[in-house]
């Protein structure tokens, strides 16, 4: 997979993917992570990538010719399966959402900034806006920086155990179980005896239980 950033600041982007699992995916050929700078395709001195709105209004919008230069350039060497904004008013990011994107061959992600980009940015370059929350921040790389880590750990051979994604919270549309592990007991708060029974199919039953129930307790809204 390669996975091409637009940005105007890169620097802020790249420390997610010089550790852990997203770098070793990185040195192990897995995922290609690309950043570019927009400022490297306006065409004044100032380097200039937004503009006062017309009609008037607080804030600043993000120009179209730099951001259409980058995504044609990027799109003249390969063919790209999704063109993604990253914005509030997207759809919500879900596991279902990062599965998807993690067989895609190659994304572009669009960072917003100021107040936003061009409504024709949207209208003719992109095909998929997301959201990571009802919130809104300073800009679009801490939620590229979420979505490349949702999607890069679903790719295989990322993570040590392939399975281990595959039961993560959301996978099923419930949240995870509980899970334990050493100390057996520990400031009077035991492990349940059934983790030690060895009886897996009666465990996965346990489990399935008690992730329907923390699902209703915590996130009734999963079971509609």
């Amino acid at each position: 997979m390669r996975i091409d950033i637009i940005t105007v600041l890169p620097e802020l982007l790249k420390s997610p993917f010089e550790a852990s699992i997203l770098k070793r995916a990185i040195d192990a050929g897995l995922v290609e992570v690309h950043f570019h700078n927009l400022r490297d395709y306006t065409t004044n001195k100032h380097k200039t990538v937004d503009d006062t709105q017309f009609g008037g209004g607080a804030g600043m919008v993000m120009l179209i010719e730099p951001i259409d230069k980058c995504i044609t350039a990027l799109k003249e060497a390969r063919n790209y399966d999704e063109v993604i904004y990253m914005t509030p008013d997207g759809e919500t990011l879900n596991q279902g959402t990062s599965n998807t994107l993690s067989m895609a061959k190659n994304i572009i992600i669009l960072c917003g900034h100021y107040k936003g980009v061009d409504q024709r940015v949207r209208d003719l370059l992109i095909t998929k806006e997301i959201s990571i929350g009802d919130y809104v921040l300073s800009g679009g790389e801490l939620g590229a920086a979420v979505l490349c880590d949702s999607i890069i750990r679903l790719i295989p051979g990322v993570l040590g155990d392939e399975t281990s994604a595959l039961t993560d919270s959301f996978q099923d549309g419930l949240l995870a179980p509980p899970i334990y592990t050493r100390p057996r007991e520990y400031k009077g708060l035991k492990v349940p005896e059934i983790l030690f029974t060895g009886n897996f199919p009666k465990i996965e039953k346990w489990r399935e239980e008690q992730a329907n129930q923390r699902t209703m307790d915590r996130r009734p809204d999963l079971l509609e």
